[in-house]
C-alpha cells in the first residue's frame, strides 16, 4: 500500500503531479473523481533550508524545556557540535485565521494569507546533505541525472505560449542553490524541456538574448538569410546524427530566443506594475527587492501561460549567510533572510488571490 509519507516523500514531485493530472485531463479529456484546478506552479525553494520550529512548527515542548539539555533518548548526527540545550524560537507563536495555524511573529504577511495555506509537517528527506536534499526538492530524487519536476510538465504537457519558456527558474542574484543548474535540469528527458534561467534584475535578463552592439552593421536583411543559412547547415548536421537530441535543444532554443525577442521584455517590465504594486512585494527594500522581484516576475510568468517557475531564496557561498543555513546566529540571519521573504511571499499570494489565480497556481513553498 502507497501511505502518505511514502507519497510525499518524492518532495516537489507528488504536488506538481496533480497539477499534472489536471493539466491531462483538461487536454485529453480524461476524467477525475476530483477534479483539480491547477494549470501552473510556482515552487518558492529556501536554500539552506529555514528552520521549521521557528516559521510554521510551533515547538511547545521547547519552549516547556527552555535551557534543558536536548536529549531526544539517542544519538543524534551533527557534524559541526554536540547537542546542547533546549532552544525556544526567539519569535513568538500565534494562531492565524479560521484554521487557526500557527505561524511565528516573524512572518506577519504570511500569517494574514494562512487560510490559504496547506501546511504538510510529514515531509522527510533521503539526506541531509544540502546537495542531495535540494536535488530530492526539485526531481524527487536524491541522486543527480533526474528531471527537474518543470522538465517533466514541459515534457508530457507542452507549452502554453509558444513566445515563453513552458519552465522558467529564477536564482538568487548573489549566487546559485547546492546544485546549480541540476535543479532545473531536463535529466535523461530532451535537453528541450530543461528550465531557463532568467535574471530579472540584470540588464540582460537572458544571456546572449539581443546581438552585440558592433554587429549592428549587418542589417536586418543580413543577419534573416544568415540565420537561414546556419539553420540549413544545422539541420543537415543532425540529419547525419539520429538519437543526438543536444543539436535539436540547441535550435529550439535559438527559435525560443528569436521570439523571446519581442515577449521577454515586456513580460519582465516591471515598469508596468503600479508604485502600490511594487512597493507590496518590497521593490523599495535594499534587502528584499531582489526576492521580491523575482516573485512579482513570477506572477507576471504565469499570467502569460508559463507553466512552472521556480523562485530561489539563498545563495551557497559567502559570509555572513547568505542563505538560510543558520549554523552562527539563527536569529540575526533568520530575521534578514525572513523579513524579505515574508513579504515578498506574502505579497504573491495575496496578489495571486486579488486577480483570482490562486485557484488555478498551485504555489509550493519548500525547503
Amino acid at each position: 500500500m502507497l501511505t502518505r509519507r511514502r507519497f510525499l516523500a518524492g518532495g516537489a514531485h507528488a504536488f506538481a503531479g496533480l497539477a499534472l493530472a489536471d493539466l491531462a485531463r483538461r487536454e485529453d479529456g480524461i476524467g477525475l473523481h476530483h477534479v483539480p484546478k491547477a494549470r501552473a506552479v510556482i515552487q518558492l525553494f529556501m536554500s539552506g533550508a529555514a528552520s521549521q520550529c521557528d516559521l510554521f512548527d510551533h515547538g511547545e515542548l521547547l519552549t516547556e524545556h527552555a535551557g534543558e539539555p536536548f536529549d531526544p533518548g539517542g544519538e543524534v548526527e551533527l557534524f559541526q557540535s554536540s547537542p546542547g540545550v533546549c532552544m525556544p524560537s526567539p519569535w513568538t507563536f500565534r494562531r492565524r485565521g479560521e484554521s487557526g495555524a500557527w505561524i511565528s511573529d516573524l512572518c506577519p504577511n504570511l500569517a494574514a494569507q494562512a487560510d490559504e495555506i496547506a501546511f504538510v509537517r510529514s515531509m522527510v528527506a533521503e539526506t541531509n546533505v544540502h546537495g542531495p536534499a535540494t536535488l530530492q526538492g526539485t526531481t524527487g530524487f536524491a541522486r543527480p541525472g533526474f528531471p527537474s519536476s518543470g522538465a517533466w510538465l514541459s515534457w508530457g504537457l507542452g507549452s502554453l505560449n509558444d513566445d515563453l519558456p513552458t519552465f522558467v527558474s529564477l536564482p538568487d542574484e548573489r549566487g546559485l542553490a547546492p546544485s546549480g543548474a541540476a535543479n532545473w535540469s531536463a535529466g535523461f528527458r530532451p535537453a528541450e524541456h530543461q528550465g531557463v534561467a532568467v535574471h530579472p534584475g540584470r540588464p540582460e535578463p537572458l544571456a546572449h538574448l539581443f546581438p552585440p552592439d558592433e554587429t549592428d552593421w549587418t542589417g536586418e536583411a543580413q543577419d534573416a538569410r544568415d540565420l537561414r543559412l546556419l539553420e540549413e547547415l544545422d539541420l543537415e548536421h543532425a540529419a547525419a546524427r539520429p538519437g543526438e537530441d543536444g543539436l535539436g535543444a540547441r535550435l529550439e532554443a535559438y527559435r525560443l530566443a528569436a521570439r523571446l525577442q519581442l515577449a521577454a521584455p515586456e513580460a519582465l517590465d516591471l515598469g508596468r506594475e503600479s508604485s502600490a504594486t511594487r512597493a507590496r512585494y518590497g521593490l523599495d527594500d535594499p534587502e528584499g527587492a531582489d526576492l521580491g522581484r523575482r516573485c512579482l516576475v513570477a506572477r507576471r510568468l504565469v499570467e502569460r501561460g508559463v507553466r512552472f517557475v521556480q523562485v530561489w531564496s539563498g545563495a551557497d557561498n559567502g559570509f555572513p549567510r547568505r542563505n538560510w543555513d543558520s549554523h552562527e546566529e539563527l536569529e540575526r540571519d533568520h530575521l534578514v533572510m525572513g523579513r524579505s521573504m515574508d513579504r515578498a511571499v506574502g505579497a504573491l499570494l495575496a496578489d495571486l488571490k486579488a486577480r483570482g489565480l490562486l485557484d488555478e497556481v498551485l504555489v509550493l513553498w519548500t525547503t
